[in-house]
């Protein structure tokens, strides 16, 4: 390569643009996906304490919030693969811009770490805390982490309120992500943000269902996911309508679900396979007193998963130029 030579790429002679954009890949919706579930964790495992009045009795529920860190990290990891220049990452940390979700959305993702953090230092029971070596005779790092837990058990209701908000916060953002993006159809729309929200709910409350939690506490947790894919059957209903019935724009946008390419894949996984179904089989197990399956969280997980991938590979395909 010629290195006194520069290749200028402007407007739509760019090949990432035309026929069709393909500025995001299969990253940003695992990173979607992944920070919904972690925000429905902050929101739901505060909640359940308090709803049960004690820390849960399953040793998997009480770790919970150290599998949300690793699973929002494994988000993020897959965000900084589809960064252009990952170099610059830290320039998020350098600024805050009001008028940027992307920017709220790192400091918020700053605040998360220690959020849950503290959480699950503070809800550690006694053997937990031997398992982990931060006993009574816990020395060094281990005897700081100790008086760490001891602080944060002691404030337990501030850390859990504070988590919630950062949940909801999280939760929103990542619908807000897409929705000010108005230059793609499918996303504007201020219905993205409610809608990944309560999506992020129902698919926290389905991993809390497949991490053996107490008999309590399963029949808690199925009665709130059915609520939020309730509501999130609602949102979807009310944006599909909205569009359907709003100017050449948006009619133009909601075609790609109502009989374009994606129609197959959203009806059958997202609305199918990932609300109706286990919505279903939830209110059987409610109503009949029987012990849930893991059929329902299961189909959840995989509904929110095909929500966000479907909905940001659909709405890159949508924009003005589909107008003539």
């Amino acid at each position: 390569m010629n290195p006194q030579l520069l290749e200028v790429v402007h407007g739509r002679h760019n090949p990432g643009i035309d026929p069709g954009l393909h500025a995001w890949g299969w990253e940003v919706p695992v990173y979607l996906f992944l920070g919904g579930l972690v925000a429905g964790l902050m929101i739901l495992i505060p909640l359940l304490e308090r709803r049960t009045g004690r820390v849960s009795p399953s040793p998997v529920v009480r770790f919970m919030p150290v599998v949300a860190l690793a699973l929002i990290s494994l988000g993020m990891g897959a965000l900084f693969l589809d960064l252009e220049y990952k170099l610059h990452v830290f320039r998020f940390y350098l600024s805050f811009e009001p008028t940027s979700p992307m920017s709220w959305g790192a400091w918020i993702l700053m605040g998360v770490y220690p959020a849950l953090g503290l959480y699950a230092l503070g809800g550690f029971t006694a053997e937990d805390r031997k398992r982990l070596m931060l006993g009574s005779d816990a020395s060094g790092l281990f005897g700081m982490l100790r008086s760490l837990a001891d602080w944060a058990q002691v404030n337990r209701q501030v850390i859990g309120t504070v988590t919630m908000a950062l949940g909801v916060g999280l939760g929103t953002y990542t619908g807000l992500l897409l929705g000010t993006l108005s230059a793609r159809l499918l996303w504007s729309t201020a219905l993205l943000g409610p809608l990944f929200m309560v999506s992020g709910v129902s698919t926290g409350a389905a991993l809390l269902l497949l991490s053996k939690p107490s008999e309590e506490e399963q029949h808690v947790v199925t009665r709130w996911d059915a609520l939020a894919i309730g509501v999130e059957l609602a949102i979807l209903l009310v944006m599909i309508l909205a569009m359907a019935t709003g100017g050449t724009p948006q009619r133009a946008a909601v075609d790609v679900l109502m009989g374009g390419a994606y129609t197959p894949h959203f009806w059958a996984l997202v609305v199918g396979a990932g609300l109706i179904a286990p919505l279903a089989l939830e209110l059987v197990e409610l109503k009949q007193h029987r012990t849930p399956t893991f059929a329902a969280p299961a189909l959840v997980l995989v509904g929110g998963f095909a929500l966000r991938f479907i909905l940001v590979a659909a709405g890159q395909a949508t924009s003005f130029s589909m107008l003539g």
